[in-house]
This record gives C-alpha cells, structure tokens and sequence, in this order.
C-alpha cells in the first residue's frame, strides 16, 4: 500500500498544475465598441479572483465549458487523492525555513539546472532555447525527442518541489516516480527496474541485473549511514548511476534524485556545469571500472551549489 503514496503524490502535482493552467471558471460577458469579451470568476485558495480570458469566439467559450467540466472532474479526483493518502496514514510535513529557502533557490536556478542536464544526456539545446521551452513556448531547429526530454526534466524538477513530494522520504518509490517522469512517452518501462543486461557506452564495466528487494537495502543503507548529507546525496547519485536501475535515464533520474535529498535537507542543489561535461565523463567512467574515486570530489568541489 506504501508503495502507492509516491503514485498519489505525482497525480496530486500533475492535477494541481493542470487546473492552474487551465481557463476555467463562471463566464460573464462583457461588450465595448460593439465586441465581446470573456472574463472569468473563480476561487484561488477561497479568495475570489476574476481575470481576462479573451476575446469572445464560440470556440474559446466552448472551450471553457469543456475545461469547467474536467475541473470538476481533477478536483473531485484531488478529494479522493487527500482520502487516499490519508488512509494511508500519510500526513505532509511542514517546511522549515531552510527547506523554503532551498526550493527558492532551486525554482530561480530551474532553467539553468534543466539546460545542464539536458547538455549532459546530449540533448541539442542552448540555455535560450531551454528557457523557451520551460515558458511553455515554442522553438525552431529541436526534435520533438530533445524537446519532450527538456519537458519531462521541467515536470521531474516541478514534481520533486511540489508540495507534499519535497517532505516525502528520500526512498525507492520516490526512485521509480522519477524515471517514469523522465522516460514518459519513450519507454513503456519508464518507471520500472531493467530486466535485461545493459552495457554503458565508453566502458568496460558490466552492470549486474537490479532487483528490487537489493536496491531498497541499498538506498536505506546509504540514507542510514553516518556520513553528512553531502556525502550521502554523492552516494545516492553515484549508486543510481553506477546500477543503471532503468533501460534509459538512469543520469537524469540520479541527479533529479539526489537533489530531492539535499533540497529536502536544505543543503542546496547538486548539478554538472555543461562546460565540465567531459571531465565528468573521464571520471565517471573511470569510477565504474574502480580505477579511481576522483568523482567524488569532483562533485563537491565543481557540482555544488551549497546553503550551509
């Protein structure tokens, strides 16, 4: 039944988030100069809001009426996701001062977080072109492939952030969420651990197959040791990787992972500078066939951006 919250949180996020973008709401029509114009009265956290919805059309107010509908329908399914939760005996903790911090500094560094991990998987992106498409807009000379991963990285980041996920453990659920995220729409085993053997381009070393009882030790051990948090977000980000849990998005998932513990932890943010991108592949792929530990320390002193 636990294994469910992680699931419940994301579709609390992605609900929430669809009902802010959505126009919605009680239509009035106004007219000036002998045109119509579509405002909408609404409610935002029991304050009542009006705003500007445009310039009547039939279709603009077909569209509206259609959006009032599946709001009804997200926020009777928000109800039964507090239900949910609840009878989960899942309570939302409340944010410390630190933790606030953190996310703030995180949501201002978002574009600049995704553009660099975008850069990493090779995706063909420049920082403007990444900043467009975390606006919701559109750009030219992107496949629809690189496009719709720079999007998943913006909903992983979002989700992680959201409230309720930011004060939920750090844990194997949380894992899986992620990568299902970050591969949705190219693998239909986003979300799910790798049944088949994989190689790693560049290297010699054979990752053995994932199982998940062995990964849930795994990352309890690592949350339950005696080092700093630092050194435990290097772990968490270094084992993902090095185990390639999932068929695909195994760096992505890390990074947006270990940077759910240390936003949590308000501790800051842990990302690849694009500009040092070989480097940490030398020492990423050198770390995979034991020759060094050198990323580690590569990560703390290049990758950090710290708040205490």
């Amino acid at each position: 039944m636990k294994d469910n919250i992680a699931q419940l949180l994301h579709e609390k996020e992605l609900l929430t988030s669809r009902l802010k973008k959505m126009l919605n709401g009680t239509i009035e029509i106004r007219e000036k100069n002998n045109s119509k114009y579509i405002y909408l009265h609404y409610r935002e956290d029991g304050i009542k809001c009006s705003k500007y919805a445009g310039e009547y059309s039939v279709e603009l107010y077909n569209l509206i009426l259609e959006n009032n509908q599946l709001a009804k329908e997200y926020k009777k399914r928000l109800k039964a996701i507090k239900k949910e939760l609840g009878l989960l005996a899942y309570q939302e903790l409340e944010l410390s001062d630190e933790i606030k911090t953190n996310i703030d500094l995180a949501r201002r560094n978002l574009v600049d977080s995704i553009y660099k991990q975008a850069r990493l998987e090779g995706v063909a992106t420049t920082y403007s072109d990444t900043e467009t498409i975390v606006n919701g807009g559109k750009v030219k000379d992107m496949s629809l492939s690189d496009i719709s991963k720079v999007v998943n990285l913006k909903r992983s980041w979002e989700f992680i952030m959201s409230e309720g996920v930011i004060t939920y453990p750090t844990n194997f659920n949380l894992l899986y969420q992620i990568n299902a995220i970050v591969e949705d729409g190219f693998s239909y085993t986003a979300g799910k651990l790798r049944t088949v053997p994989v190689s790693i381009g560049g290297s010699t070393y054979i990752p053995p197959l994932p199982y998940e009882a062995k990964v849930k030790d795994d990352l309890n051990s690592i949350i339950n040791s005696n080092k700093d948090d630092i050194n435990k977000t290097i772990d968490l980000l270094l084992y993902v990787m090095k185990s390639q849990l999932f068929l695909d998005g195994n760096k992505r998932t890390a990074v947006i992972f270990a940077n759910h513990y240390m936003i949590s932890h308000g501790y800051g943010l842990i990302v690849v500078p694009a500009e040092l991108i070989s480097d940490y592949k030398k020492h990423l792929t050198e770390y995979y066939e034991d020759k060094n530990d050198l990323i580690r320390n590569f990560l703390i002193e290049k990758c950090l951006i710290r708040i205490k």
